[in-house]
């Protein structure tokens, strides 16, 4: 896997550079403005771009803006956004360009380099990455939530976690239950969602679109 990584913090992408290289990717430039990274994507044409959202000069939102213009001329590049700041308005930027290949991740929830590696290949395989606090918060920021609000604790917790790219076994796991709840958890999800079966439309990923969509 081949990554981009765009940080202002020269401490911070060198160490990532670093953490990654160690775990077998291949960092094919690691720059300190949104400018440089979307020369350096054209340039290299990575599996994916790990991206802070506030970047010089303006220390705003220069890095959403260059995530959106690089999913729209490099739509095969994942992007995986690493920022210290959840933002609902930015995550609605980002996800309405498209939702497969994209991630949303904390820096100070990060403790593990292994699932980081793991979240970029998903990212970068054209699956999602999000993290839970995000999902929390773009939960919290819904206007149209209505639909959302009808879903059980236990529900909510399986639809973070289905967000995050996690198979039902993953799910399961993590919830302490056995996969067969899993399925019936996210059968009455998809139920509540007004998301009956079609030979078209793959209800997993319409079930978390549904959330970051009630976020605008």
């Amino acid at each position: 896997m081949r990554v981009v990584i765009a940080e202002d913090s020269a401490i911070l992408r060198d160490g990532l550079v670093q953490l990654l290289e160690l775990r077998g990717v291949t960092v094919a430039a690691a720059v300190g403005d949104a400018e440089a990274l979307l020369t350096a994507v054209e340039e290299h044409r990575p599996d994916a771009a790990v991206i802070d959202i506030r970047l010089p000069p303006g220390h705003t939102d220069e890095g959403l803006r260059a995530a959106v213009e690089l999913r729209r001329k490099h739509p095969a590049t994942g992007v995986l956004i690493f920022s210290q700041y959840v933002e609902t308005a930015y995550a609605d930027r980002l996800f309405g360009t498209g939702f497969a290949g994209v991630g949303y991740l904390l820096k100070e929830r990060v403790v593990d380099i292994g699932e980081f590696v793991a979240a970029l290949e998903r990212v970068a395989a054209g699956g999602t990455a999000l993290d839970p606090d995000v999902v929390s918060q773009l939960f919290g920021a819904s206007r149209r939530a209505r639909a959302l609000d009808s879903l059980t604790p236990r529900e909510r917790e399986v639809l973070s976690l289905m967000a995050q790219g996690r198979t039902n076994q993953s799910i399961a796991a993590a919830l302490t239950v056995s996969e067969r709840a899993v399925e019936k958890h996210i059968a009455h999800i998809f139920g509540k969602l007004d998301l009956p079966p079609s030979e078209t439309d793959h209800r997993r990923v319409l079930a978390v679109l549904r959330y970051l969509e009630a976020a605008r």
